[in-house]
């Protein structure tokens, strides 16, 4: 799992403003960035195939805890 730093590091790097935002706004501005689908926290991980996702880990145990 990646911090919440560490993300923002990675945003900041590809010209995202993270001022403010919270972890799950930054992961989908990262994923609207690179042309992928929103879809970190959403139920759609209940059918995901995106086996090598750097976020699955994250987005699982964040809908497991719902």
């Amino acid at each position: 799992m990646l911090k919440y730093n560490e993300i923002q590091k990675m945003a900041k790097n590809m010209g995202i403003n993270t001022f403010q935002m919270k972890k799950k706004n930054m992961i989908h501005a990262i994923q609207r960035a690179e042309h992928n689908i929103e879809c970190f926290g959403t139920s759609r991980v209940e059918e995901c195939q995106e086996f090598t996702c750097l976020w699955r880990d994250d987005c699982i145990s964040l809908n497991e805890n719902k």
